[in-house]
């Protein structure tokens, strides 16, 4: 579910011309700024690099200085969607868990208590993290260091 929803917010700041307005650098390193900054406001703290912002401050202090709404808006549906919706997922599926009658383990029962359930779960859980996000995170510096042209 996160997932999408960072994939969907770059792809949305990165075609449009709205969401460009919040991206300092130009070509792929500019679409690893995007990623990043939505990948950050969906997990943790919302921090960015590399010149991604929000707001705009073309004089020294305050003067003349404003927020990009869609950037800013974009970040708040980001934050509101990723970080809240999986919770009340996760509440919902606990609700009807806790409704189920207990099923003697039989032959085909996978035991939940052992390392080897431990060591499957972890290893799914990366590999699906890692073939969802590698692939987008990568393709800004890959596609940069395979051009002549610097950015």
């Amino acid at each position: 579910m996160r997932f999408r929803q960072v994939l969907f917010a770059t792809a949305l700041a990165v075609a449009s011309s709205a969401g460009r307005a919040s991206i300092f650098n130009a070509g792929p390193q500019g679409f690893s700024e995007s990623i990043y900054a939505y990948l950050s406001q969906a997990n943790n703290n919302g921090s960015a690099f590399a010149g991604y912002t929000g707001f705009i401050q073309p004089n020294a202090g305050s003067l003349g200085s404003h927020g990009i709404t869609f950037a800013n808006l974009l970040g708040g549906c980001v934050m509101l969607f990723a970080r809240f919706a999986p919770i009340l997922f996760a509440l919902a599926i606990a609700g009807s868990l806790a409704g189920k009658r207990v099923s003697p383990a039989g032959l085909g029962t996978m035991r939940t208590d052992n390392p080897t359930f431990v060591v499957l779960l972890i290893g799914v859980i990366v590999l699906v993290g890692a073939l969802t996000f590698f692939p987008a995170l990568l393709l800004g510096p890959i596609v940069q260091a395979l051009t002549g042209h610097l950015y």
